[in-house]
């Protein structure tokens, strides 16, 4: 899953920070935290364990696999937050907006704990709402494209974007299959979290 998800699933503010920080830090250096931050790093690896081994995340990677080979999951975990931002089951276009705004302002609020890698970054997310606009095709297409200029071995101009508009209907028919497992699941392991504290 991809930025949108794992705040999405996210129970507390410092869950929020540590889900996002995850993919930043040197896994030694994830005690340093509060704990409610280390709880958002582990629920960010329980969430990727998860979607790793789920049966429709390896049928969504079949429509990226023949473009991309190994670099199908980074994909699919882009598209997915299409899904996730166009489910209005679970949140009005009204409260997603709103929620990307607490996301903004938390992560801000929590500027301290966050590498400089990650500020620049969280600068240019805020300025252009990439939380909200991954409803919009053309957010997606511009954090597809983000994937494929960081991806070493891949080249810029793969079709990945269109890949992805041919095959929308499977790949929603994937998140449908896929999401209320994850949420479930996410459930789950934030209980346990609670008990620790």
């Amino acid at each position: 899953m991809n930025y949108l998800a794992h705040s999405f699933l996210s129970f507390t503010d410092g869950q929020i920070v540590g889900q996002f920080l995850e993919d930043f830090i040197r896994n030694r250096d994830r005690f340093t935290f509060p704990k409610d931050i280390q709880d958002g790093i582990t629920l960010h690896r329980a969430i990727d364990t998860f979607t790793d081994s789920h049966p429709a995340i390896h049928e969504a990677k079949k429509v990226f696999a023949p473009l991309v080979r190994l670099y199908a999951g980074a994909f699919v975990d882009v598209s997915m937050d299409y899904f996730v931002a166009n489910d209005l089951s679970l949140h009005s276009l009204a409260e997603w907006k709103s929620h990307s705004l607490r996301v903004y302002r938390v992560l801000n609020e929590h500027e301290e704990w966050l590498p400089e890698n990650f500020k620049r970054m969280l600068a240019k997310m805020e300025q252009d709402d990439w939380l909200y606009n991954y409803r919009e095709d053309w957010g997606i297409k511009f954090s597809i494209q983000n994937v494929l200029n960081k991806a070493k071995y891949l080249d810029k101009d793969i079709p990945v974007f269109e890949a992805f508009l041919e095959h929308k209907d499977i790949l929603q028919k994937c998140y449908n299959d896929f999401f209320p497992d994850l949420l479930d699941h996410t459930k789950g392991i934030n209980s346990l979290l609670q008990l620790e504290n």
